[in-house]
């Protein structure tokens, strides 16, 4: 009898196969990534409300397009799903020979720097290639940031104690403003990149997520301009006819009555009030990928 895995396999076959669906069929590798992504963010921003009916229905989209992709190879005659679950059942069981072979660990710390180390013995089979491709370029800027710092680290790159990387923040706000007297936008740009560089990387001596920090405080920022807004609505005014005075004053009223608004919970998609929604993070980086 077959298994619910298995009934999706052959429906996303029957989708693709002869009679099927004319969209899927036209599909690519390419022309499907950007749903990926999206799926990845709504997964994210259920777990983010606390939604487990909705990070249900969200898994199921995101297993979709891995078994879509799989497909798509399968007809290119590449690989198949089979190939795509035996390739990470064996790198589970390669990268974890504390559980399947003999090593001894102390704790959660040697598990992880065991894996990188295992995963540093695979990555030697892939010659000419950077330590740092192992960093996905396709991540968003900041944490991809965080991570090749983090890459660096390990083999010495790295500054000793915060307060270097704090006096390179300075640096990089002096090269800023010189950059500013120049009023070159290539220049600006550069600095603005570097600055943005050595601000992941104090995020990870502290041991904070960029993407996580930055996220909090748009929710903050939303939270805060809502209640501008509110104000704003009461007393009838509209919003660009406001003096910068005026504004600053709504905004240090609104400072002090909000706080960091809660998740929402329990609406899925379209439900609550976005106003004060957060925005999907990424997932956090334990050093493994």
């Amino acid at each position: 009898m077959p298994t619910p895995f298995d009934q999706l396999v052959e429906i996303m076959a029957i989708l693709r196969g002869p009679g099927g669906c004319p969209w899927d069929h036209e599909q690519t590798h390419k022309s499907i990534a950007p749903q990926l992504i999206e799926e990845c963010h709504e997964v994210l921003d259920a777990i983010e409300n606390e939604n487990n009916p909705h990070l249900c229905e969200e898994l199921g989209d995101l297993l979709l397009h891995v078994l879509f992709h799989a497909q798509i190879a399968s007809d290119e005659k590449t690989f198949d799903i089979h190939d795509v679950i035996n390739e990470i059942s064996a790198k589970l069981v390669r990268r974890h020979p504390h559980v399947f072979g003999n090593t001894k660990v102390s704790g959660a710390d040697q598990v992880v720097t065991n894996w990188d180390k295992i995963k540093a013995g695979e990555n030697k089979k892939h010659k000419g290639e950077s330590y740092l491709d192992s960093a996905p370029k396709s991540l968003p800027a900041l944490f991809q940031a965080f991570k090749l710092t983090k890459k660096a680290s390990k083999v010495g790159f790295d500054w000793k104690k915060t307060g270097e990387v704090l006096l390179k923040i300075d640096e990089e706000i002096g090269e800023l403003k010189e950059a500013l007297k120049r009023k070159k936008q290539n220049e600006l740009e550069h600095e603005v990149g570097d600055l943005f560089f050595a601000l992941a990387n104090l995020c990870r001596f502290l041991k904070i997520q960029p993407e996580e920090a930055l996220q909090k405080a748009n929710r903050r920022f939303r939270g805060r301009f809502w209640e501008m807004e509110k104000k704003i609505r009461k007393k009838k005014k509209k919003m660009e006819k406001l003096s910068a005075a005026e504004w600053d004053r709504l905004w240090n009223e609104a400072k002090k009555k909000t706080k960091i608004p809660p998740p929402l919970r329990g609406g899925g998609k379209g439900a609550g009030d976005d106003r004060v929604h957060p925005l999907p993070n990424p997932p956090p980086s334990r050093g493994r990928g």
